[in-house]
């Protein structure tokens, strides 16, 4: 073992219970992972026993639903519906869990109430009669008590069930992150007058009577965690509040929080497992890329110091040096999320020492998050094979060709890396002197120093294994067409589109600016308010610019439609509270050398600038493919040269092609 992380690889007992490490799977969504018998599907039995292969001391599943009315069977799965069938998908699983020294607990929901996603769940019920999160025309209907009590009841029964089928524990799901417990918990959205409302303790009633229930019927010893947000951050309904900003908390405060804590160790639940943040304010529960590093750790030293249970933290704490010094003080278990969806050996990688080769989570959140809300099983935006670890896993090919490819960016370098794992002879071709591509400036912002993890991932990587690969090398036909490739790929990327302001010189690109920020003036005015244009005019806001962004469409980041609804909600209060100007359905009449012109709905406004910065598009690079559609050699197109799209698709469709070729 590599000394310097021996703190995480220490075992923890509670009770009976023995974990072999510090190292927690935190719980991820299990939509569309369900069997038709409401058990787990092939593809989540894989998935959970991936991860203790590679290492993690306790698995803590994805949610599974105690109430089958609620939420389709077949999109989430539920111990209640067919108990014997249940137990037949998961026991086995967790026999193999266990060969592994691993333990596992089953998180149980009692459902989403006022954030049940319209298209998904249509039979939610709620503390109070209060309008949907994501749609105020949709009312959800108050819980009777009879409706109150057949819950708990469900809880217990699955629990049992849970038990039956081996698993070491259960999690209650939660009084956290503004799910159906949690709306009972706060004020906000509890205006219950009856035994399950009023104070803090009759609003927390359900939850107590859930645990002493299951411990009634399990017994004392069996484990019962509960996922637990200590504060709310709810400015308003719909409305979050930012890290550092000042506001009135509208849900759970901290003070509230510790007394809730306490209340809930004392009903008898063996771990709290926190984090802050309700579906208001749902970014703090999903940290987009934008929060800084172990953002809960203050919340854990807090319970720390007033709660005797266990603390298990998560919160972007896949730095090994940050989450050794967590320990004790902020927590007594670190839970990795969506780092094991990235990389299920992270542990082992950690254990051993080999930090270079764990493969970075990106907080992008497209992979995993994004694909849940759409009701999609969750994957990796940089590991495609997550979640379907055996149905799209790596294997070697039956006949060895020579693969070569054309370019050297996310795409080039994924399919370089899968198709010599497959056994291949792989040439890749890069232009430049380096390998990366557009990922290269895009990565420069502070905020996205994953992505500049994942490049040098891909360079490891590519250099362990035998990739012949020649930089400041380009290919046209002629040379293609005499090469012994069996197999020609593609991977060209795309440049900025470009508009023309009578020759401004001081007129650049995103990715201009992003590789030399000095070209940069004090003010700046940005032209297009997608992705690109929102993260690198905040970038530019980082460095202290005056910037303001103009939008031809009537919303900025295409209304959150392409990406993670935490990421946009974020990104989007970010530019507010960094004071950057957004004109929307407005568009630029004319540049100047100190101003530009600005058609708004209300009227042409003048603009001080002294830089413009173009984020309008990228045009894809297939001038080359396009000129070997005579050739007798089997040629694809993959990535940016293909069609334009985020870096999971990039990964995804290079990985795909790879794995066939």
């Amino acid at each position: 073992m590599n000394t310097r992380y021996q703190k995480l690889f220490q075992p923890f007992t509670v009770g009976k219970l023995t974990i072999k490490n510090r190292i927690a799977m935190a719980p991820l969504g299990m939509v569309a992972m369900a069997d038709p018998c409401g058990g787990f599907s092939e593809n989540a039995r894989d998935y959970y026993i991936e991860r203790a292969k590679g290492g993690t001391g306790l698995i803590i599943t994805g949610i599974t639903n105690v109430d089958y009315n609620e939420i389709s069977t077949l999109l989430m799965p539920c111990a209640a519906y067919m108990p014997l069938m249940f137990a037949k998908s998961t026991a086995p699983m967790n026999e193999i869990i266990h060969a592994f020294g691993a333990k596992i607990f089953l998180q149980l929901t009692g459902g989403f109430g006022r954030v049940a996603i319209p298209h998904l769940m249509k039979k939610a019920i709620a503390p109070s009669d209060q309008e949907n999160r994501w749609d105020p025309s949709i009312h959800q209907k108050a819980m009777t008590v009879d409706d109150i009590t057949k819950l708990i009841a469900s809880f217990v029964t699955c629990a049992l069930v849970a038990k039956e089928s081996k698993f070491d524990g259960v999690e209650i799901h939660a009084v956290h992150e503004g799910y159906l417990l949690d709306q009972f918990a706060i004020s906000l959205y509890n205006k219950r007058t009856d035994e399950y409302g009023g104070d803090l303790y009759g609003r927390l009633k359900i939850t107590t009577d859930i645990v002493k229930g299951i411990k009634a019927a399990c017994g004392e010893d069996f484990p019962v965690s509960l996922r637990y947000s200590l504060k709310s951050f709810v400015k308003g309904i719909r409305h979050g509040a930012l890290p550092g900003e000042e506001f009135k908390e509208l849900g759970k405060d901290t003070d509230e929080g510790v007394e809730a804590a306490k209340i809930l160790a004392d009903a008898g639940y063996d771990f709290l497992n926190i984090d802050a943040g309700t579906y208001d304010a749902w970014y703090w529960n999903h940290p987009p890329m934008y929060f800084e590093k172990g953002m809960y750790r203050e919340f854990g030293k807090i319970l720390k110091q007033n709660v005797k249970v266990p603390i298990i933290l998560a919160g972007r704490m896949d730095n090994p040096e940050m989450a050794c010094e967590a320990l004790g003080t902020c927590c007594d278990i670190i839970a990795y999320g969506r780092p094991l969806l990235a990389d299920p050996f992270l542990p082992e990688k950690i254990r051993t020492g080999n930090l270079e080769d764990i493969r970075p989570c990106l907080s992008c959140q497209q992979g995993c998050l994004d694909r849940l809300a759409h009701g999609l099983p969750l994957s990796c935006a940089v590991n495609p094979s997550c979640g379907r670890e055996k149905s799209l896993g790596i294997t070697r090919s039956h006949e060895k060709k020579n693969v070569l490819i054309i370019g050297g960016g996310l795409a080039g370098m994924e399919t370089a890396r899968v198709s010599a794992l497959r056994g291949h002879k792989v040439t890749l071709l890069e232009k430049s002197d380096k390998l990366g591509g557009n990922i290269i400036p895009g990565s420069v912002p502070d905020f996205k120093k994953d992505d500049r993890a994942l490049l040098k991932w891909y360079a490891l990587q590519l250099k362990k294994l035998p990739v012949d690969i020649r930089l400041n090398c380009s290919a046209d036909k002629e040379m293609i067409e005499k090469s012994d490739a069996d197999v020609v790929v593609f991977a060209m990327g795309s440049t900025p589109v470009k508009l023309d302001f009578g020759g401004k010189n001081h007129v650049y690109t995103a990715i201009e600016l992003l590789n030399n920020v000095e070209k940069a003036g004090k003010n700046i005015v940005v032209v297009g308010g997608g992705l690109i244009g929102c993260e690198t005019a905040l970038w530019l806001c980082q460095q202290q610019k005056k910037v303001t962004i103009v939008e031809v469409q009537p919303e900025i980041l295409g209304g959150g439609k392409d990406i993670c609804f935490a990421n946009y909600d974020m990104l989007k209060d970010l530019l507010v509270f960094n004071k950057i100007d957004v004109l929307r359905s407005s568009s630029i009449k004319s540049v100047t050398d100190d101003s530009v012109m600005v058609a708004t709905p209300q009227g042409e406004t003048k603009i001080k600038t002294d830089t413009l910065m173009l984020a309008v598009g990228y045009h894809s690079q297939r001038d080359l493919f396009d000129s070997m559609s005579d050739s007798k050699k089997i040629v694809y197109n993959i990535g940016d040269s293909l069609k334009v799209r985020n870096i999971m698709n990039t990964i995804w469709d290079a990985y795909f092609l790879a794995r066939e070729l």
